[in-house]
């Protein structure tokens, strides 16, 4: 049952106690998420060190996260606007502590994997909150302004996540990659208890999509197993791969006929809505295998430490603070198309610059100029993309299609992780010796790279410009700082 109607809240001033109240919940739940997404690749090969884990745990612990955080992310939006935003929030956060805690606790490998994926159900909870607290509660004429705060305030995060990642793994220990959540929590959810005013959406009806959530995720679940297992070739591989594929089937012939979708077929009706959902695809399935495995190959294969290959992201998330914004600006003026595809092609120039990073790469001459490339890249086209989402659809759907695009990052993301190491030749103890991964990165970037051509075609072929409608000026601002980012430079969130 829905808690009782109570009177409506009065709307918010950012400048007033409460408002910056609001505005250090949100930062803090989210800084919760975007941590974690900063430095677990970082802490990847200490973790397989200590777990005596195979190249195949250090992809499940990546993709148990991705797996539960996409298939239940719109579950987690529709429950907020359903139940009350403050309290689906709070929730998430008390859920992704304890997932947390329990990654820091874990005993062996199998334990921090469904830790992970709790982790990834917390942040499904959390992640669509932080942004509709700031829609809910915070006065129209402020929102901007909040949110361009809240993206700012999460862009020092995501660059001081790097050297505390890196320190945290090189000092203490990788488990205190997941412990110090634990505190941010202990603050986060006192302060939104007490200042944080409760909100929900009054039109909201319909019976949740508990089958098209469970379909999705379990088909998701059992094709990243056949890709991650595929090497071994047993008839259990096989059968997960048919099955995923059966599910796949079910999932959309369920989605079409239930009167309360999770994903709503017509919305795909909008060409460009769809078109920018298939460079989506492309586009951050290259970029989540491209940040995977960099960070692998600086520490393996260069010799880094996880400090200084963490620090070594560091160019892209500044270049993504710095000029997001402006990127969307120009965006709006020119029109998407020019944007989406140039930009990736920016980013496969910045991938295969990467090929020169072997044993004993200099950073000045080898490192910094694929990043700063990559990182261009992504400034020219993660803000233009979302901007081009939402101004894909009518306004009132513009939360719905957020999430879809942002369960579609994360999905790519899953599967590249699961997929590239497969399509590399990369074998399960590949990341202990400097020579055969240092190989099979070589035969990776390769990929990302046309992943990353693929999808400029896309948007050249498809993408049209200007884009039907125009976002409203605040929802610019949001657009160009809380697009869904790859990891590690900041963790997304959906509107």
């Amino acid at each position: 049952m829905t808690a009782p109607d109570r009177p409506a809240q009065p709307a918010v001033p950012i400048a007033s106690a409460r408002g910056r109240w609001i505005l250090l919940t949100t930062v803090l739940g989210s800084s919760m998420a975007l941590l974690d997404s900063t430095v677990v690749n970082v802490a990847l090969p200490r973790i397989g060190e200590d777990l005596d884990a195979d190249l195949a745990v250090l992809q499940w612990t990546v993709n148990s996260y991705l797996l539960t955080l996409a298939g239940l992310i719109l579950v987690g939006g529709a429950l907020g606007d359903r139940f009350g935003r403050r309290r689906i929030f709070v929730l998430g956060v008390v859920w992704f502590a304890l997932g947390s805690l329990l990654c820091g606790l874990a005993p062996n490998a199998g334990v921090l994997v469904a830790a992970r994926a709790l982790q990834g159900i917390g942040g499904a909870l959390l992640t669509p909150g932080s942004l509709a607290l700031i829609q809910g509660s915070i006065r129209s004429e402020d929102r901007g302004r909040a949110v361009g705060l809240w993206s700012g305030l999460g862009g020092v995060g995501a660059a001081v996540g790097p050297f505390l990642g890196g320190w945290l793994v090189d000092g203490p220990g990788w488990r205190w990659v997941f412990l110090l959540n634990v505190p941010l929590a202990a603050l986060c959810v006192p302060v939104a208890l007490r200042h944080v005013p409760e909100s929900r959406d009054p039109q909201a009806h319909g019976r949740f999509d508990v089958a098209g959530a469970v379909l999705g995720a379990a088909a998701l679940a059992l094709i990243t197993y056949a890709l991650i297992e595929a090497r071994s070739g047993s008839p259990l591989v096989i059968a997960a791969a048919v099955g995923g594929v059966v599910l796949t089937a079910v999932f959309v012939w369920v989605e079409h006929r239930r009167a309360d979708p999770m994903v709503p077929p017509e919305i795909f009706a909008s060409r460009q809505f769809t078109a920018v959902n298939l460079v989506t695809l492309c586009v951050y399935a290259a970029f989540s295998g491209f940040f995977f495995l960099v960070v692998l190959q600086l520490q393996v294969v260069s010799g880094y430490s996880a400090l200084a290959a963490g620090a070594a992201l560091l160019p892209t998330t500044l270049l993504m603070l710095l000029l997001s914004a402006r990127s969307g600006e120009f965006a709006e003026r020119i029109g998407p198309r020019i944007p989406l595809t140039v930009g990736p092609l920016l980013c496969a120039a910045g991938t295969l610059l990467m090929l020169r990073v072997g044993p004993d790469a200099s950073y000045p001459a080898d490192v910094l100029p694929a990043m700063v490339v990559m990182g261009m890249g992504m400034v020219t086209l993660v803000a233009p993309l979302t901007a081009t989402v939402l101004a894909s659809v009518d306004p009132g759907r513009a939360g719905l299609a957020s999430g879809i695009n942002n369960a579609a990052a994360r999905v790519a993301g899953l599967l590249a992780v699961a997929a590239l190491p497969l399509l590399a030749g990369m074998g399960p103890e590949a990341y202990r010796s400097a020579e055969q991964f240092d190989a099979a990165f070589g035969r990776a970037m390769p990929w990302c790279a046309g992943a990353l051509v693929l999808g400029a075609a896309v948007a050249w072929t498809t993408v049209r410009t200007p884009a039907p409608g125009a976002p409203h000026p605040q929802c610019r601002t949001q657009c160009a700082m809380s697009a869904p980012l790859p990891e590690p430079p900041r963790e997304d969130s959906a509107s």
